[in-house]
């Protein structure tokens, strides 16, 4: 069975591929068929290529195993990526915007209709990647397949909204070739706001935050399980690159002795271990009942 880092680089292979494939088919028929708004979908595209090939290098690093220097592995490669993802994303919007409102100020000729049919070819093309990616990023647990995952999702949004630019200006004709341009800079905004939800986790996998809800349930339930623990007290848990590092205190029985709390922590840390595949490390504190 592939690992969960074999997983994500073919996923993440895949999308590249594709999105070096509709790049070159957006700039065509964006520069024959007189669509800024495909053009712009071309730029994102573009920037998509850079972004999956720094994702793809991220997530080979960080499935490295731990080290001296990084006794936690380096997962944390992967997040750090993201921002750099991020940071491609605002560059392409920016550019995006700027070039729009430029051409909202200057005349230029109607789109022409068949790059209505490149875009809808486009946008199920890219749902469809966009489906198939997030599945993945949930199956490996992955921040930066995640973020490629809505790549793709942005990607096909903002093609639908180049359609929706290109099918006013065919519409209503002459004068409503701005159309056409205010869809792209509409796509520039929407792209901003993708940025920011993929940048929101990131930042939260970075600062350790608490969103691990549904994990820390599945570690108190299986906890308890074990012969010797009573109960669970304090839970924390981290996001390292595709796995998790769980820091969690027991409560046992006060009048045991210290070698049977050690070998009740052992039998535990090997039940969640083995019940949970994306356990990087359990580390256990035992805590005596009270009198």
């Amino acid at each position: 069975m592939p690992s969960n880092a074999q997983i994500a680089v073919r996923s993440v292979v895949l999308g590249l591929i594709g999105n070096i494939f509709l790049a070159a088919i957006k700039f065509v028929a964006g520069f024959l068929g007189n669509s800024y708004a495909l053009i712009a979908d071309a730029i994102e595209s573009t920037t998509d290529i850079f972004a999956s090939i720094l994702v793809l290098v991220g997530i080979k690093y960080a499935a490295k195993p731990a080290d001296e220097n990084h006794p936690y592995g380096h997962g944390r490669a992967e997040a750090l990526l993201t921002f750099v993802v991020v940071a491609f994303l605002v560059l392409a919007a920016t550019i995006i915007a700027y070039q729009s409102i430029i051409n909202i100020q200057t005349p230029h000729a109607t789109p022409k209709p068949y790059t209505l049919i490149v875009l809808v070819v486009i946008v199920a093309f890219k749902e469809v990647l966009y489906r198939f990616t997030k599945k993945k990023s949930k199956e490996t647990h992955s921040t930066a397949l995640h973020a490629e995952a809505w790549h793709h999702r942005s990607d096909a949004i903002t093609s639908l909204l180049a359609m929706i630019g290109i099918t006013v200006a065919l519409i209503f004709g002459q004068g409503y070739e701005i159309a056409d341009d205010i869809a792209a800079l509409l796509a520039s905004a929407f792209i901003l706001y993708n940025a920011y939800t993929i940048f929101r986790p990131a930042l939260g996998e970075i600062m350790d935050e608490h969103t691990h809800q549904e994990l820390e349930e599945e570690v108190r339930k299986l906890s308890v399980e074990v012969e010797g623990v009573v109960d669970t007290e304090k839970c924390f848990i981290r996001k390292i690159g595709m796995e998790y590092q769980i820091d969690l205190h027991v409560i046992v029985d006060r009048n045991i002795p210290v070698y049977e709390g050690h070998e009740i922590s052992h039998r535990l840390k090997d039940h969640l271990m083995s019940s949970l595949p994306n356990i990087l490390n359990v580390l256990i504190h035992i805590e005596p009942t009270d009198e």
